[in-house]
């Protein structure tokens, strides 16, 4: 992975002359990330070029989060038209490697994050995001018959699916909670453990570009159905009793959160068909049994019927898990 043309002009301009440019990560977007060093220091340049990616949300989405005492990378220079960012380093300590090595923290570093979500939800969203309501939600939904019913050799009818998610969303999108800002990818792999800070401020915050204005519910899905690392139910279980405590969310959100939880992992397994056949990513397929193992305990929740008798009307077991076997092993 190279640095991006103007790399080194532009961290001249920006007093890291002959810094040393080292690659750390790519994602599922066209945004790279490298960390540069130059006499003790370090810092991680953002590459996100134009026109496939703009970075002027994600610098509004930081500033935000840092005013409201949260800890997302501070910007330290900027070349919009170039597409690159210079930001401050928040470390190695990642909660994903971090709950691999020591699973017996899982109950205390998924608290945490919990504690990140009720300390947001306590600020009004950020102005200016855009809505992330019944549309939206079911708009993200025809990635599944578009995207993974081809990919299985599925032909999927898109009426009587939108019908019956319709059916299950329209009250969690009427239940009066929220709007708050919605990070929308908020999981283990985009948490930094960040030493020096304590409290909410010790979990550095990543990949938040995407943010939107939308349900309470849906960032504590994204955190405990994670598409890349298993939570016990016990600690989801605990989680979502801990959210409700500390906010005096109503009973409403129980049902809303088995409901978005179905929702974005349905949309989740559509989007990685669509990296591995738009995209040419097919590592992505080796998580779609983990999906559908999330997506059926979501629908075997009350409430979320008309959803699951689709399912089980329109999408046979072969074309589920089983689908995927062989790419997961």
């Amino acid at each position: 992975m190279s640095p991006p043309e103007g790399a080194h002009a532009f961290l001249s301009a920006n007093g890291w002359h002959d810094a040393k440019i080292e690659p750390l990560a790519g994602d599922a977007s066209f945004r790279r990330y490298f960390r540069v060093f130059r006499e003790g220091e370090q810092a991680v340049l953002m590459d996100a070029p134009p026109p496939h990616e703009d970075p002027r949300p994600f610098v509004a989405v930081a500033d935000w989060l840092s005013g409201v005492g949260l800890t997302p990378p501070a910007i330290l220079a900027r070349d919009l038209e170039q597409g690159m960012l210079l930001l401050s380093d928040l470390g190695d300590v990642r909660l994903r490697e971090t709950l691999d090595e020591a699973p017996h923290r899982e109950a205390e570093l998924y608290a945490a994050a919990t504690d990140v979500l009720v300390h947001l939800h306590a600020h009004p969203p950020m102005a200016g995001l855009r809505p992330h309501g019944l549309e939206q939600w079911l708009e993200e939904l025809r990635l599944f018959p578009d995207w993974y019913g081809p990919a299985v050799g599925l032909e999927l009818d898109p009426d009587t699916y939108r019908a019956a998610w319709e059916a299950v969303l329209a009250p969690v999108a009427g239940d009066g909670l929220g709007p708050v800002t919605v990070l929308r990818d908020y999981h283990a792999e985009n948490i930094m453990l960040v030493g020096g800070h304590e409290g909410v401020r010790h979990l550095g915050l990543l990949d938040f570009q995407d943010a939107l204005a939308g349900h309470p519910a849906y960032d504590l899905a994204s955190v405990l159905e994670d598409a890349r690392r298993d939570v016990s139910p016990d600690i989801e279980r605990a989680m979502i009793d801990r959210y409700v405590e500390a906010t005096g969310a109503n009973g409403r959100f129980e049902h809303a959160y088995w409901a978005l939880a179905a929702q974005r992992n349905t949309r989740i397994l559509g989007v990685f068909c669509r990296l591995w056949k738009r995209d040419g990513k097919p590592g992505y397929r080796r998580f779609q049994p983990r999906m559908w193992g999330l997506l059926e305990r979501d629908l075997a929740k009350p409430g979320l019927e008309p959803v699951r008798d689709w399912f089980d009307a329109h999408v046979d077991p072969v074309h589920r898990a089983a689908a995927w076997a062989e790419v997961a092993a």
